[in-house]
């Protein structure tokens, strides 16, 4: 409640509403139990200060981002901890248009919750709170919107089979609906949320279980979404599975033959597999990279004019359609895209040849590591070791005391040889002390 209270002021003070009329908050959340009690606390805190809030239930993350701007209201909040555990949970704030905020927009937010007294919002004036749960039909609308029929006039989706991983979230009604109304067949499986059964060995972390399914019903395809539905992850008829690069090579190939894809450019983070930047030179697309994390993908985007970019997990931004990642859109057009050419998904897993990658943690002193010259040195070796045919990524954690340290290379073997000579040095910069066990 004291966090909803403290974002008021900082997401509402260019409100230009007239006069009587209050500010309006939409509100949306994952299948979590805990989200009951979160919603409970944060309407409460927005209402107390004054915002009218419309509350939309179990509803993707991106969902809540297009009805901000759909519904006119100048900010939305989403209870979700992703694809995390049915344990967690998080709050996460869009801004007006249903963008993520700033960092320094967050910083002031936070400033304000932690100031004793700093509250300043009037609290004589209550804000009404409604039920808007048929605006999820608003939302599904928009995803068809973005779609074109076959060339014969059918469903964009016509003819295929689909298996849809909902992981027990937030996705769980949405997806399996604009895919049927998009005339796929549907076999839906983690569908049944019970409040702690959110990504439980399902969904977009545990692609086993879509691959058995795809199997058992003999279908084209098969879709994984995360807890909060804002990634997208496949698997082609032979089971093989597709990660973020794949589908955006497929996504990105089928713009350009369109004349749709801006600049013949496409946005991704310094993580994406090499593969990927063989098939876009292939392709004649440029690449534009970005630190890792989806708010430096955006900002690039916008501040380019780019329409399309993402991350390898899946996480797939198609700007003129969505202004956040939006796993329900991205396998709406991943399959839209194969059916209008007549491709199946197992030959797009073919148009980029995925380099062999290992990743490695290693935990302790980051700031000494990267400070050492050894490290650079190393680094620098093995990139030439390496050549055109791999490279070499240092990565401080953004989160944890930890180096991740990236090789890809064309062989597994020659990969997971330079990232562990690699991890050695750098583990040594950072402790002087041999390599703990398990620790890589």
């Amino acid at each position: 409640m004291d966090l909803a209270v403290a974002a008021v002021p900082v997401l509402t003070r260019d409100y230009a509403g007239s006069p009587g009329n209050r500010p309006v908050a939409v509100i949306g959340r994952d299948s979590r139990a805990s989200g009951d009690f979160l919603e409970a606390a944060v309407v409460a805190g927005l209402a107390s200060s004054g915002v009218d809030v419309l509350r939309l239930g179990v509803i993707p993350t991106p969902g809540v981002a297009f009805l901000i701007g759909a519904l006119g209201a100048e900010f939305g909040v989403v209870l979700s901890a992703s694809h995390n555990p049915a344990q967690d949970n998080g709050i996460k704030f869009f801004g007006r248009g249903g963008v993520k905020l700033a960092d320094e927009i967050e910083d002031e937010i936070e400033a304000l919750l932690r100031a004793p007294g700093g509250d300043s919002v009037p609290h004589d004036a209550f804000g009404r709170v409604t039920d808007a749960y048929s605006e999820h039909e608003t939302y599904v609308e928009h995803l068809l919107s973005t779609l074109a029929p076959l060339p014969d006039g059918r469903a964009p989706l016509a003819g295929l089979r689909i298996v849809a991983d909902c992981a027990h979230g937030a996705a769980y009604s949405i997806a399996p609906r604009a895919l049927r109304r998009a005339g796929a067949e549907v076999i839906a499986i983690g569908a049944a949320p019970d409040g702690l059964n959110i990504n439980a060995g399902v969904g977009s972390t545990h692609l086993d279980v879509l691959q058995a399914a795809v199997a058992e019903h003999g279908a084209d395809a098969g879709l994984a979404f995360d807890g909060d539905a804002d990634r997208c992850l496949a698997v082609d008829s032979d089971g093989e599975p597709l990660d973020g690069d794949q589908i955006l090579t497929v996504l990105a190939t089928d713009l350009k033959a369109r004349q749709q894809l801006t600049g013949d450019a496409v946005v991704v983070t310094v993580m994406s597999n090499l593969g990927f930047h063989d098939a876009m030179r292939t392709a004649g697309i440029t690449v534009i990279q970005t630190p890792v994390g989806d708010k430096h993908v955006y900002a690039a985007m916008r501040d380019g004019g780019y329409m399309l970019g993402g991350e390898q997990s899946g996480h797939i931004i198609q700007m003129g359609h969505a202004t956040t990642g939006d796993g329900v859109l991205t396998g709406l057009h991943l399959l839209a895209a194969l059916n209008q050419a007549g491709t199946p998904l197992s030959a797009a897993a073919k148009m980029m040849t995925r380099y062999p990658q290992v990743l490695i943690n290693v935990r302790g002193d980051k700031a000494r590591a990267m400070a050492d010259p050894s490290v650079h040195t190393a680094v620098e070796a093995a990139s030439v070791k390496l050549g055109d045919a791999g490279r070499v990524l240092l990565r401080p954690s953004g989160t944890e005391p930890a180096i991740r340290v990236m090789v890809e290379a064309a062989a597994a073997d020659v990969a997971e040889r330079v990232a562990s000579d690699l991890a050695a040095v750098v583990r040594q910069a950072m402790t002087g002390a041999s390599t703990p066990p398990g620790d890589a």
